[in-house]
């Protein structure tokens, strides 16, 4: 069949292959792993992406590749983000091919061959010949023959769309397709061609989410908001920050997801003022609280949550009064993701909750719109407040249209996750403060009216969380 504007290749289509039978429909079908999203909607997120591109385009999506740990022992593999979105295709080595207007198909998938040794020890592939008719693509040729059918289909594509600079093997493959080309052809005689990232026009698209993708995001909140409560009711002074993230890791694989979609937080007392803090490994004293930040990934969507409650049960005064105060800012900022407002209107929100409150607290002075004005808060707290959430726990899209913050639209999700820290480094802060680390997390849809909390299955009020911690004591 003809692969581009005068390239060849002898290679057989599976475009045009018999149907299979029906036992083999199963076992194709027993490959792919469940995604939640149907094969028709994978085909209209292509079909949107291309309608983004000029006719003489193509667009170039990698999967992810192997990654070896130490020795012949690899990273659990996680396909690329960009990739699930398109496809659902869960196998590494794969190549996704869109040419918009193409007449012997749009939409190519390169992937790995059968080969039964391979396959005795890592599992059936799905191979190229069930690939197109699996996934509803137009053809699939094997992963080997790609730098031999590549050049042909960019041949007379003036664009090419990839995600340049994203990974400098593949940057570099693109280059040899095209000197193939050129070599092949002659330089003189083939259009100049632009490298363009297509990161901005995909990651618009993944930034709304469909009905389905929420139906997925709402399971992973479940799922996690179980495990935070779980970790809250094995909570004991005498445990370690260890002992509550096994108690996460069992609940997330016990729901269904078999992976957190982040490295989890436990961080008990002043360890909660270090934002990444990942050690987990200290002990949980009387009086200190336990800060969790965790969240699982289910068929590949995230989850983000935050908790922070006292090791022993109990809020102290002092605790409380800046635990409610952190609440409070969270409501605030909660109510501020709706449609027309702003990204950062949430922040906004919060910060100037916040700001009153540590001005009550004595901790600042001044007028209080000079304060929020030059964000005197931030001393104490020196995060925003959101992020987007979806495929990747810190999900892409831009957060500025130009000089502007992006409206919010309905079908967004961000989490909303104000915070307090006083480490016992901070000058001017009476020693009752130091060592104190709050942070309140959940996941928020933006929808047409009221914000929806996806991930208000864990309690975050005083009352709730004690009376949750005293149920298991």
């Amino acid at each position: 069949m003809s692969l581009g504007g005068g390239g060849k290749s002898g290679k057989r289509s599976t475009k045009k292959a018999a149907a299979p039978r029906k036992d083999n429909v199963n076992a194709v079908s027993n490959l792919l792993q469940p995604t939640g999203i149907t094969v028709a909607e994978y085909g209209r997120r292509r079909r949107r992406l291309m309608d983004g591109l000029d006719n003489d385009a193509v667009a170039l999506v990698p999967g992810a590749q192997i990654r070896l740990r130490n020795g012949d022992t690899a990273y659990p593999f996680r396909q690329d983000s960009n990739f699930i979105y398109l496809t659902g295709f869960s196998e590494p080595q794969a190549l996704l091919v869109l040419l918009p207007e193409r007449s012997q198909g749009e939409s190519i998938l390169f992937c790995r061959e059968r080969e039964p040794r391979a396959e005795r020890y890592d599992g059936e592939r799905l191979g190229p010949e069930r690939a197109a008719s699996a996934l509803n693509l137009d053809d699939a040729f094997p992963w080997e023959d790609m730098d031999e059918i590549l050049p042909g289909l960019i041949e007379g594509r003036r664009r090419i769309y990839f995600p340049l600079g994203s990974d400098a093997d593949f940057d570099r493959r693109v280059l040899g397709w095209v000197h193939s080309l050129r070599t092949r052809i002659g330089a003189d005689a083939l259009p100049q061609c632009e490298f363009v990232d297509i990161g901005h026009l995909l990651h618009d698209l993944r930034l709304v989410k469909s009905p389905a993708e929420l139906r997925l995001m709402r399971q992973a909140a479940s799922i996690s908001a179980a495990a935070h409560c779980q970790a809250m009711q094995a909570c004991r002074p005498g445990l370690t920050e260890a002992d509550l993230e096994a108690e996460l890791l069992y609940s997330f694989r016990r729901g269904g997801a078999r992976e957190a979609a982040y490295e989890s937080i436990v961080a008990a007392g002043e360890n909660a003022c270090t934002l990444h803090y990942v050690r987990n490994s200290d002990p949980l004293r009387t009086g200190d609280l336990v800060l969790i930040d965790a969240g699982c990934e289910y068929l590949g969507y995230a989850a983000d949550i935050t908790r922070t409650f006292p090791a022993s049960g109990k809020f102290t005064d002092l605790q409380r009064d800046l635990y409610e105060l952190v609440l409070a800012a969270q409501h605030a900022a909660i109510d501020s993701a709706r449609p027309g407002r702003h990204f950062n209107a949430p922040h906004e929100a919060a910060a100037r909750i916040l700001t009153e409150g540590l001005k009550d607290l004595k901790l600042l002075e001044g007028d209080l719109d000079e304060l929020v004005a030059t964000e005197a808060a931030r001393r104490f707290c020196m995060h925003k407040t959101s992020h987007w959430l979806g495929l990747d726990v810190h999900d892409v899209g831009d957060y500025r249209v130009g000089e502007a913050w992006r409206e919010l639209e309905p079908g967004m999700v961000l989490t909303v996750e104000p915070g307090l820290y006083f480490p016992p480094e901070l000058a001017d802060v009476p020693d009752a403060f130091k060592g104190i680390g709050i942070r309140i997390e959940d996941d928020v849809v933006v929808t047409r009216g009221e914000p929806e909390v996806l991930t208000g299955g864990v309690p975050k009020s005083v009352h709730a969380i004690e009376a949750l911690m005293a149920e298991a004591r």
